[in-house]
């Protein structure tokens, strides 16, 4: 018997969809599962008045593989809007949505330069800011997913006025000195920032690390999954990731496609001077009680790139992530009750 909460909330979103996503979704499923569109149309609508799941939920996390048992451990999109509705006040969500308030509030581990940029900023001390500098990232102030950031080479910053007013077209934003990672981070892929996604919890049973992940760049200077990047799971105890790397298409790697470098089984360095300093910000803002942190490792150790409010729950539900079908709910719930979010 399907309670109305979640029918309600499936006949929101069945209003909203987005039906050429849907349908090259949808495609992408029936060559996954080699199931035709009648039988898969009926699955989700299953899974998405059971188990709160959309069309993404289920090629992500390839629900058409599990049973009822494993499909009630998925995280899925209405269960993750649930969580963060209860554990984050959204008056304070601008503490991680602002890119500059961010980088104030949470100084301590963000070491690199950077200066907002806006309406009112001078061509004067954007010159003084780049000069000396090399490549730089520009960053909308309130951006996600990686969209419209942009990475600035030295010679796009000689011209302070052409550049401020090319940073203007983009809105409010933050440029900020392009940071160089470990060796042992680009030796997996060189082109990007790979950063490891680590998210806590502030819970009513426990505090502390959920889940960690690394994110690997693939052909482009964004290590995004939803800019073409990867994913792999990485192990809270030893810093090792324990898991083939997977994008969202469902692509498995063990090796990276463009370096070879091995992905199973690589030791991040510093990962525990990382736990330690998400474990310590994530009480900064006690409002927010549940924070995924994108964490850089340079050569001299951890440093924050930015915190999410809103943590994407598509990173750690893939499917190549979970062999044995059982979701990320059950590590929720050593921290967390999600009875009414489930």
């Amino acid at each position: 018997m399907y309670d109305m909460g979640k029918i309600s909330y499936f006949i929101r979103r069945l209003a909203r969809i987005d039906l050429k996503r849907f349908r090259e979704t949808l495609g992408t499923i029936r060559a996954q599962t080699g199931r035709g569109t009648p039988y898969l149309l009926v699955d989700l609508l299953i899974c998405g008045l059971g188990y709160n799941a959309g069309y993404m939920d289920y090629m992500i996390a390839r629900m058409d593989r599990l049973s009822h048992a494993q499909r009630k451990t998925v995280i899925t999109r209405g269960v993750s809007n649930g969580i963060v509705r209860r554990m984050n006040d959204k008056a304070y969500w601008h503490y991680f949505d602002d890119k500059a308030l961010f980088n104030t509030t949470f100084s301590r581990w963000v070491k690199r330069a950077w200066l907002r940029v806006d309406a009112g900023s001078k061509e004067e001390d954007l010159a003084a800011f780049c000069k000396g500098k090399g490549a730089m990232f520009a960053k909308p102030l309130d951006g996600s997913s990686g969209v419209g950031v942009e990475r600035l080479e030295a010679e796009d910053c000689r011209d302070a006025r052409a550049l401020l007013l090319r940073l203007r077209e983009k809105g409010d934003c933050v440029l900020e000195e392009a940071l160089i990672q470990h060796p042992a981070m680009a030796a997996i892929y060189p082109g990007s920032v790979n950063t490891v996604r680590i998210a806590t919890l502030l819970g009513d049973k426990a505090s502390g690390i959920v889940y960690a992940f690394l994110r690997i760049g693939n052909g482009r200077v964004m290590d995004n999954v939803d800019c073409g990047g990867m994913a792999a799971r990485v192990d809270l105890d030893s810093g090792v990731i324990n898991t083939v790397a997977a994008d969202k298409q469902g692509r498995e790697y063990a090796r990276h496609p463009l370096t070879d470098a091995p992905i199973t089984g690589f030791q991040l360095p510093f990962f525990e001077e990382a736990k330690a300093a998400c474990l310590e910000a994530m009480r900064l803002v006690p409002q927010m009680r549940f924070v995924a942190w994108d964490v850089a490792i340079t050569p001299q150790g951890p440093e924050f790139i930015e915190g999410n409010s809103f943590p994407s729950h598509a990173v750690p539900q893939f499917a190549a992530h979970y062999p044995d079908g059982i979701g990320i709910l059950p590590e929720f719930e050593r921290f967390i009750s999600l009875k009414g979010d489930a």
